[in-house]
């Protein structure tokens, strides 16, 4: 017997399903998924691994190989799910709790803060253990500054800050969140595997413990809010200190 679709305010839903319901919007049921979230992970790894042959094999410039093999893997991390709660759903806005109200910028900055201390102390930790302990966006960092101008630069630090996110909350918080709860999922292991499968797709197994705690916050306040702005807010504060040091001049400060 096929499973039937959940209904739009599934427990877990985002307060923009409720916050639609309240205005009378009539809903279609989510028709998207797990399947959608593996579909959105193996799309960003074959992006991000065509862009990098092609951008070996034309021998650019590092800024455009570093900014391109940046967004390119972007284009399915964030772009099927907004693809997808389209045709499927309601929209990403609706579907996937991407709003910002007062009460959720709060919040977001908050867990942020709290984040950047406990994701701090997690990297000191690790440094005791590792002293060369680095990040893939310092050392991205590192070779902008060496051989890249300042427009590319600045442009790499607003990707940072700004970018990553707004895509990887889309992704992470939203579409994978929401779909693990659709699916029946209690929050506790929502946020925790969310934030594991967060940690472990950015290939830095060093850092691993590092990136953990900043997805279990993340994870902690879009549960808190039902809202994925207040996740991406929070994960903007804990990437700003990183993006701030690139613009003065000090790569090595791990995003």
């Amino acid at each position: 017997m096929p499973r039937l679709p959940a209904p739009p305010d599934y427990p877990g839903c985002p307060a923009t399903v409720i916050e639609a319901q309240v205005q009378g919007r009539s809903l279609r049921p989510p028709r998207w998924g797990l399947w959608d979230v593996l579909i959105g992970l193996g799309g960003a790894m074959v992006l991000g691994l065509v862009a990098a042959l092609v951008l070996w094999t034309l021998d650019v410039p590092v800024g455009v190989a570093i900014l391109l093999g940046t967004t390119v893997p972007w284009l399915a991390l964030a772009g099927w799910p907004i693809l997808i709660t389209r045709l499927r759903g309601n929209g990403a806005r609706i579907d996937l709790g991407l709003q910002l109200t007062w009460r959720d910028t709060g919040w977001g900055l908050a867990a942020g803060i709290g984040a950047l201390i406990i994701s701090g102390l997690a990297a000191l930790g690790m440094q005791a253990l590792i002293p060369d302990l680095t990040s893939a966006a310092a050392e991205a960092a590192e070779e902008l500054e060496a051989e890249s101008g300042r427009a590319a630069i600045v442009a790499f630090a607003l990707l940072v800050m700004v970018g990553a996110p707004v895509v990887e909350e889309i992704f992470f918080r939203g579409l994978f969140f929401s779909a693990l709860r659709k699916r029946g999922v209690n929050a506790f292991f929502t946020i925790v595997i969310t934030a594991v499968v967060f940690a472990g797709f950015h290939l830095e197994p060093a850092r691993f413990l590092v990136l953990l705690p900043t997805g279990l916050v993340l994870g902690w306040v879009r549960w808190r809010t039902g809202s994925t702005g207040a996740a991406m807010l929070a994960h903007g504060v804990v990437n700003a200190p990183g993006a701030i040091a690139l613009l003065v001049g000090m790569p090595d400060v791990s995003p």
